[in-house]
């Protein structure tokens, strides 16, 4: 919990992630979204839940020409027919060394 903002929140069984954003913006869209992932990883094993309970993801990308990167990392991290209802949409990030950020929401 912060000044601003929580990384979580959890409420009547379903877990809110905050938008999570790579911690080393040097790398490409790959690293980015790999290490975005594995904070989702992290914070759900906080909650108690894992990405196989994912209900939503939000997806923002900074450009959409890093979307099949994007996506490549994102398949083979999901667990094999468990592809939750997502949306992926072009935003400009908060900084502009971001490539890419989600936002998920789990059941606990």
């Amino acid at each position: 919990v912060g000044t601003r903002l929580s990384e979580m929140a959890v409420h009547h069984g379903v877990c809110y992630l905050a938008g999570q954003v790579a911690d080393d913006a040097t790398q490409d869209i790959r690293g980015q979204t790999r290490q975005v992932l594995a904070s989702i990883d992290a914070l759900l094993a906080r909650a108690r839940s894992d990405k196989s309970r994912i209900l939503m993801c939000q997806i923002f990308l900074a450009d959409l020409a890093d979307f099949a990167g994007m996506n490549e990392v994102w398949e083979a991290w999901l667990p094999a027919g468990q592809a939750p209802p997502r949306a992926t949409v072009l935003a400009q990030l908060a900084k502009p060394q971001w490539k890419v950020e989600m936002v998920v929401t789990a059941a606990v």
